[in-house]
């Protein structure tokens, strides 16, 4: 029986991925080369040195120093935050917020379980953080998804054992780490990128609480 919902929040909750590219592809254009819509799609879901190593790799560009990968990140991420400090509560996708409110009223636990560093600010900005009973960031944890420790210590904090918990995610390294993690999994998205989870919708319009009754029938 599930008693608690995880969402990853970068392309569940709200779509910042468009944020993300522009500041991906704007340092690329820096260092001397481009960075496809398809390239991007490897950037997805993973931590932010993990990303740069991908993006060091697409442009050919070998960088030792571990101080000047840090560096380019934290440009990366200022022009990445310029933008989610913008964000409103208009910007949470369709159904999401209805379908939050709806696992509150009929008494699940909830948690954003999120690679981002960002989380706490972007949930400030849409007006949800007071809505979730754990976030688990990137600031809490050491390793990123394919790992599962994101989910696990979202469970810990929910105080909920793994095998209870649903997770909601938009890449394929978050199904990855939800399965590892002993969760189910709900892609949300594109079937194609999604197929090892356990149901695939393409996004929360019309979804409820149903949908998790009938997923474990």
């Amino acid at each position: 029986m599930i008693k608690a919902i995880i969402f990853d929040l970068d392309g569940v909750v709200v779509d910042t991925a468009i944020f993300h590219y522009q500041a991906w592809k704007r340092l690329a254009n820096e260092m001397g080369f481009d960075l496809t819509p398809e390239q991007n799609e490897q950037l997805k879901g993973i931590s932010r040195l993990e990303s740069l190593d991908i993006l060091l790799d697409i442009g050919g560009i070998t960088i030792d120093s571990y101080e000047e990968k840090q560096k380019l990140a934290t440009k990366k991420n200022e022009w990445y935050r310029e933008n989610i400090l913008k964000m409103k509560p208009s910007d949470i996708l369709p159904g999401v917020r209805h379908f939050i409110v709806d696992l509150k009223n009929t008494n699940y636990k909830i948690a954003i379980g999120s690679s981002s560093k960002n989380a706490g600010t972007i949930l400030e900005r849409i007006g949800l953080d007071s809505f979730f009973d754990a976030v688990v960031d990137g600031t809490k944890i050491s390793k990123s998804k394919p790992d599962p420790e994101v989910f696990l210590k979202a469970a810990e904090e929910l105080n909920i054992a793994p095998e209870y918990c649903l997770v909601f995610e938009d890449a394929a390294a978050g199904i990855e780490a939800a399965k590892k993690a002993g969760m189910l999994a709900i892609g949300v998205g594109d079937y194609t990128n999604l197929s090892n989870a356990d149901k695939v919708i393409p996004d929360f319009s019309n979804i409820n609480v149903m949908l998790i009754d009938n997923l474990t029938k």
